[in-house]
């Protein structure tokens, strides 16, 4: 029998989080949805919860943040679960490896080394994955265990990043940028000439250029664009509201009013600055 709501009510928090996830899966008497349940089904929550923490961030929400925060750590111990009810691992084995990992990627802390200003514990990382993923025979090729799954922009910096550390980099941040412009002309070829595949592989460099400009600048692309989105997204409101205020919507407006009305959202944003 699963252990009754009074008895989860006084186990220590994360014992309690894992007893109810253990009575979700609990086969005759466990929730049928949770118990058709998979690693690759559950995947796409756990990256949608993972994005869900990254917006209260972004938001300044503590109080949304640790509501988002708790549903990232039920993805966690669901997959564990899972992984136990397979014989694989549980979740003690996941937070004793992710401490071993912590204690061995951090000698200056643990293991006696000297003080790392942050840029050499950066590089010392690196070193250290390195040497794990050769430990683990997974030395074929240095971008190894990029995993495909990421954001491409994120992949492409990781990969960029990766090649850097060897020495497969531009020498300064004007070359990265000249090699932008380089892109960004072969993509005007290509959409003059109306090849629209060719044009997809061009718009790819020029996004890849991007996020090496990212690494070189050691920006997150991702919250750049996230960054420029919401402000997208907050002018555009700006216009819908404006256009409202006339009796129209922007259906029924026109690009030189809009763009007038979004220079104006530019101009207020920049006069609260």
């Amino acid at each position: 029998m699963p252990p009754s709501d009074d008895t989860q009510s006084d186990l220590p928090p994360i014992a309690r989080l894992r007893a109810i996830m253990a009575a979700l899966r609990t086969p005759g008497t466990g929730c049928p949805w949770d118990l058709e349940q998979t690693f690759a089904t559950i995947a796409p929550y756990t990256v949608e919860e993972a994005y869900e923490v990254a917006d209260a961030i972004e938001r300044g929400d503590l109080s949304d943040l640790k509501e988002e925060l708790g549903d990232l750590l039920f993805q966690v111990v669901f997959h564990s679960q899972m992984a136990q009810d397979q014989g694989a691992f549980n979740f003690d084995d996941v937070a004793a490896a992710i401490s071993d990992k912590m204690i061995r990627r951090h000698p200056h802390v643990f293991g006696g080394e000297g003080h790392r200003s942050s840029a050499e514990q950066t590089e010392a990382w690196e070193v250290i994955k390195a040497q794990e993923r050769a430990a683990k025979g997974q030395n074929d090729s240095i971008l190894d265990n990029v995993p495909v799954g990421l954001p491409a922009l994120t992949r492409a910096t990781k990969l960029s990043k990766r090649a850097a550390s060897v020495g497969f980099v531009w020498p300064t941040i004007q070359k990265v940028v000249e090699k932008l412009h380089e892109e960004v002309a072969e993509l005007e070829v290509e959409i003059a000439a109306g090849d629209l595949e060719k044009a997809r592989q061009e718009l790819g460099d020029v996004l890849f250029v991007v996020a090496n400009i990212a690494r070189t600048l050691d920006i997150e692309p991702e919250d750049a664009l996230r960054a420029t989105n919401a402000k997208f997204a907050r002018r555009f409101r700006f216009i819908e509201s404006a256009l409202a205020e006339r009796g129209r919507t922007p259906a029924e407006s026109d690009l030189e009013e809009m763009d007038a009305l979004w220079d104006a959202a530019k101009a207020a944003e920049k006069s609260r600055a």
